[in-house]
C-alpha cells in the first residue's frame, strides 16, 4: 500500500541519530512537564517552542523540530499519570479520572500496578491513534484538496461551533473567550486591504499578536500564577517499579480488552471532532463503571478504573493532530500550539502539506511510533526519578518557569515588548481561569482567525456578497448544516429534554 511505503520513507528520515537524541530529550522534557502540575502539554510545547527557532532554519531542520516537540506533547501524556497516581494531583486535566482508581491502588501498597496500567494503556491508545492517523490522513487529505474557499471556511465553523455546543462549560463564555481570540488575531496590517487595525500607534503591533507570546503568557504564566496561589506542595512519596510487578500486571490486562477498544474509540472521536482529551477520559471512565461486572468497585482502587480514561485520554490526544495536519484545524490547545509552531517555520499545514513537503509529514508520523515506544520504556524504567523531581520546592520550580517564559518570549523577536505582553496575557490567564472562562477557544481563534477571515472574504469575492456560496453544494451546506447544529446545540438538548418531560403527561395510561 502506499500508506506502507510513504510510512517505510518517513523512518528512514526519523532514524538518524541525531533525531533519535532529539526524541529521547523531548520525552524526558515532556515527562517532567506532566510530572510538574500547572504546566502540561500545551504549556510546555509553548514554553519550549523558541528552542526549535534556530533548529527549523537547518536544511530539513523542520522535521527534527516536530519531533523534538511531538515528543515533548508524548511524554507529557505519559507524566501526568505519576502525579494522579502517586500524588492524587493530576498533572493534566485529563488525569483527573485516574486519580479515582489510581490514588486508592497506590495507598493500598500497589502504586507499580496502577503505573505500570496507566503507562501500557496510554501506550496502547496513542498507538491505535497512530495508526488510525497513518491511513486516515491520506484519504482525508485527497479530499480536502478539493476545497475552495467556502469549504474551508465552513470546516473552521464546525470547528468554531463544536467548541461552543460541545463545550462542558458555559456557552456564552465559550463565545466571550473566543471573541477576544478573534479581537486580537485581527490586530495588525490587513492582508485584504493593506490597512492597519487597532494598533493604536503602536509600531510593536504592526504584525500584529505574536501567538507564541500569547500562549506562553496564557498558559504559562497563568497556570503557574493560579498553582502559586493555591499553595502547591507535595508530599514526600516514593516510587518505584519491580520487574515481577511490571510482568504480573501485563498478565492481567489483555483481560480488560473490550474497555480497551472502547475507550479507543471514544478517544479517536473526541479527538478528532474536536471533544478533547478530559470529556473523553470522563466519558469512557463512566462507561467502563457502568458495563463492568466490577463496578460497584470502581473508585476503591479497580485496575480497570486506570485503564479506560488513560487509555481513551492518549487516544483522544493523538488523534487530535488528524484535524491539524490535513486541514490546518487542531482539536486540541496542544495541536493549536503545534500548528502555530508550522507556521512560524513557514509550512501550511493542510492538504497540501502531503504534496509540498511529504518528507515532514511522514517523519512526524514515523516519529509518532518511535516516541510511543521509546516513552514507555523511559517512564517504566525512570518513575523513581520522575517522582524525585517533586520533591523539588514547588517555591523554587515556579520561578524558574517563569524565568524560562520570559527568555522564551524575548526569543521571539528579542524584544522587551514581548516579555510585557507575556506577563500582560499571564494576567489574562490567571483572570480567565478564576472566571472559569476557557482558555483553549481564545487560542483557537487567535491561531485560526486570520485564515477563517481570509476564507470567508475570498468565498464572499467570489460569490460577489452573496451567503449562498455556503450553501450552494452539498459539501459545504452539509459542513455548515452540521455546524450550525452543533452551535445551538445547548438549545436543542434544552428543547428535546422539556419534549420529553412532558410527554409522559399527555401519553395515554
Amino acid at each position: 500500500m502506499e500508506e506502507i511505503a510513504s510510512l517505510l520513507g518517513g523512518f528512514s528520515v526519523v532514524l538518524t541519530p541525531f533525531n533519535i537524541g532529539l526524541m529521547l530529550v523531548g520525552i524526558l522534557l515532556g515527562v517532567i512537564i506532566g510530572v510538574l502540575p500547572g504546566l502540561g502539554g500545551a504549556n510546555g510545547v509553548a514554553i519550549l517552542l523558541p528552542l526549535t527557532f534556530t533548529l527549523a532554519q537547518q536544511p530539513g531542520g523542520t522535521t527534527s523540530a516536530i519531533i523534538l516537540l511531538s515528543c515533548i506533547y508524548w511524554g507529557a501524556l505519559f507524566g501526568g499519570a505519576i502525579t494522579s497516581i502517586l500524588f492524587n494531583i493530576p498533572g493534566e486535566p485529563w488525569s483527573v479520572a485516574t486519580t479515582f482508581d489510581g490514588h486508592p491502588m497506590a495507598k493500598q501498597g500497589r502504586a507499580d500496578e496502577a503505573l505500570t496500567a496507566a503507562f501500557t494503556s496510554s501506550f496502547v491508545g496513542a498507538l491505535v491513534a497512530v495508526v488510525v492517523i497513518t491511513f486516515l490522513a491520506p484519504v482525508v487529505a485527497r479530499f480536502a484538496l478539493k476545497f475552495g474557499p467556502a469549504e474551508l471556511f465552513a470546516v473552521q465553523f464546525l470547528t468554531f461551533a463544536s467548541f461552543i455546543g460541545m463545550g462542558r462549560g458555559s456557552p456564552f463564555k465559550t463565545l466571550a473567550s473566543m471573541s477576544l481570540g478573534f479581537a486580537l488575531a485581527a490586530v495588525g496590517l490587513d492582508s485584504v486591504t493593506g490597512q492597519l487595525r487597532m494598533t493604536y500607534g503602536f509600531t510593536d503591533l504592526l504584525k500584529g499578536f505574536q501567538f507564541l507570546v500569547a500562549v506562553i503568557g496564557l498558559f504559562g504564566i497563568g497556570e503557574i500564577l493560579l498553582s502559586m496561589e493555591s499553595g502547591l506542595a507535595f508530599s514526600g512519596a516514593k516510587a518505584k517499579l519491580r520487574l515481577n510487578a511490571v510482568l504480573t500486571t501485563w498478565a492481567k490486562l489483555p483481560r480488560y480488552w473490550i474497555t480497551s477498544i472502547r475507550s479507543c474509540v471514544i478517544g479517536c472521536w473526541m479527538g478528532i471532532t474536536p471533544g478533547g482529551a478530559t470529556p473523553a477520559s470522563f466519558m469512557s471512565y463512566g462507561l467502563a463503571k457502568r458495563m463492568s461486572k466490577q463496578g460497584n468497585t470502581f473508585g476503591k482502587g479497580n485496575i480497570e478504573g486506570v485503564v479506560a480514561p488513560e487509555t481513551a485520554a492518549h487516544a483522544a490526544g493523538t488523534s487530535a493532530l488528524l484535524p491539524m495536519i490535513t486541514l490546518g484545524i487542531p482539536g486540541s490547545p496542544t495541536a493549536a500550539v503545534l500548528l502555530g509552531g508550522l507556521l512560524i517555520w513557514g509550512l501550511k499545514p493542510g492538504p497540501l502539506l502531503f504534496v509540498e513537503q511529504k518528507d515532514f509529514v511522514w517523519g512526524l508520523i514515523a516519529s509518532m511510533y518511535l516516541g510511543n515506544v521509546a516513552g514507555l520504556v523511559i517512564v517504566l524504567t525512570c518513575v523513581p526519578l520522575f517522582a524525585a523531581i517533586l520533591r523539588i520546592p514547588f517555591s523554587i520550580i515556579a520561578p524558574t518557569i517563569m524565568v524560562i517564559c520570559a527568555i522564551g518570549a524575548y526569543t521571539v523577536n528579542n524584544a522587551m515588548f514581548d516579555v510585557w505582553l507575556v506577563v500582560l496575557f499571564g494576567v489574562v490567564g490567571y483572570v480567565f481561569n478564576k472566571l472559569s472562562y476557557p482558555l483553549p477557544p481564545l487560542v483557537l481563534a487567535l491561531v485560526l482567525g486570520d485564515m477563517a477571515e481570509s476564507s470567508f472574504r475570498q468565498a464572499m469575492l467570489s460569490s460577489q456578497g452573496s451567503l449562498g456560496i455556503f450553501w450552494s453544494n452539498w459539501l459545504v451546506g452539509g459542513i455548515m448544516g452540521l455546524g450550525v447544529i452543533l452551535l445551538f446545540w445547548p438549545l436543542i438538548k434544552r428543547v428535546l429534554a422539556l419534549v420529553r418531560r412532558r410527554a409522559p403527561a399527555g401519553a395515554p395510561s
